[in-house]
């Protein structure tokens, strides 16, 4: 390949990650789900997330038992609230912080917004702008497996199956 030309990797080279899904439950439950430990720690890597909901609030993310025997530091994901407007939008910074190499990636930017549709469910948008985060890309949007891969499209579809069922999609 020419130096002139670059290779690109769809996943890695794009800017912003956009998921949508619908959910049959109301705005203040799926808000609840995404704000409070005692939800987030039920679906996706059920790992309990914690929010200070104003302005300049810190995000913290901690391992289960389960990562904790597998050597993972007490946080493992931070960031700090930009905006905080429950029960429709929240908007964050988030950093993984599992490696060195991550952690110099430095801060992304999330969005959650939280629509009634007027139709008995919700409207969840999931905007993820990684750019200048290839490693923050790939891993946001892997593909479910076994070993901890699944990105948001697990993590929303497992957040859609609990809401909607009382269940986990796995397990």
């Amino acid at each position: 390949m020419p130096a002139a030309q670059k290779s690109l990797n769809p996943v890695t080279d794009t800017t912003t990650h956009v998921h949508v899904i619908y959910i049959r439950a109301e705005a203040a439950a799926i808000w609840d789900a995404i704000t409070t430990p005692e939800w987030t720690a039920r679906y996706g890597y059920r790992m309990p997330w914690q929010f200070d909901l104003r302005a300049g609030g810190k995000v913290r993310v901690s391992p289960n038992e389960q990562a904790r025997a597998h050597g993972l530091p007490e946080t493992i994901i931070d960031g700090e609230v930009i905006e905080a407007k429950p029960p429709n939008k929240l908007v964050q910074t988030f950093r993984f912080l599992f490696t060195d190499e991550q952690k110099r990636e430095g801060f992304t930017r999330l969005t959650w917004e939280i629509v009634p549709t007027g139709s008995g469910f919700c409207r969840l948008t999931v905007t993820h702008d990684v750019t200048h985060a290839p490693l923050m890309a790939g891993a946001v949007s892997s593909n479910y497996d076994n070993q901890g891969g699944g990105g948001w499209n697990w993590i929303l579809s497992d957040l859609k199956t609990l809401l909607e069922t009382g269940k986990n999609l796995a397990g």
